[in-house]
């Protein structure tokens, strides 16, 4: 299948597909360099279902690269745990819709939004698959940086990030990704990122500035600070990492 094709097959962008391929996640079947062709196969959507289960569990990216290009990968064993957290998704899903026929007879069930089972899995299997698959530097560092962080640390640290996304809502309208303005903003995400987070080399840096875009999950976040605000700091992104 041709790029669009496999695109609409699977219900993700072109840009996506694209960004995939560039990280090592999804590489197509067939690439031509001379104009730039990729086409996909039945392989190709096996392992893009493997993701989008993945990815509607929440696992990030860099998890699901770093299980599915392990050399001791077990599929089978990989799709029965999926499935364990994804009918613990639907059951709760299921109490949620009674819930909501309940309340429209004026009762109330509060127990419906208690999502612990859920989450203690999820997180359990994330645990277990970063423990045997292994981590990237930068994660291992953020987990050193973050152990200690509290509540309110959190709650700070988020807000400071943030602001600085807003702060590139607030000239997208005025100023070219290239600008200066724009530039110095991208100096103080990497360092935002290096001083809470990891060291966001520029490798690091490029490679966010594409997910933020790639990602529909961090496009639509992002772009809770206006429309194209992703798309902005990605171009600004590029330009700086040039």
């Amino acid at each position: 299948m041709h790029i669009k094709e496999f695109a609409n097959l699977t219900g993700v962008s072109v840009r996506t597909l694209h960004y995939y391929d560039e990280i090592g996640l999804l590489k197509p079947a067939y690439f031509n360099e001379q104009n730039g062709y990729r086409g996909y196969d039945e392989k190709s959507l096996e392992r893009m279902i493997e993701i989008l289960f993945y990815r509607e569990l929440d696992f990030p990216l860099k998890s699901i690269l770093c299980i599915l290009s392990s050399p001791d990968y077990d599929k089978a064993q990989a799709i029965r745990k999926q499935k364990e957290l994804l009918t613990l998704k639907k059951e709760r899903l299921e109490k949620m819709i009674a819930a909501l026929d309940k309340a429209e007879k004026g009762e109330i069930q509060m127990n419906t939004f208690n999502n612990n089972e859920y989450e203690a899995a999820r997180k359990q299997y994330a645990a277990e698959a970063k423990q045997r698959w292994g981590s990237t530097d930068a994660y291992k560092e953020s987990e050193q940086k973050t152990a200690g962080y509290s509540a309110d640390k959190w709650s700070s640290v988020n807000a400071g990030l943030d602001a600085v996304l807003a702060e590139f809502a607030a000239i997208k309208g005025s100023e070219m990704p290239e600008s200066n303005a724009a530039q110095a903003l991208v100096r103080k995400l990497q360092a935002y990122i290096t001083d809470n987070f990891y060291a966001c080399t520029p490798e690091i840096l490029s490679g966010l500035g594409q997910m933020y875009v790639a990602d529909e999950r961090f496009k639509a976040n992002i772009d809770k600070n206006g429309n194209g605000t992703a798309e902005f700091i990605s171009a600004a992104i590029r330009a700086y990492c040039k």
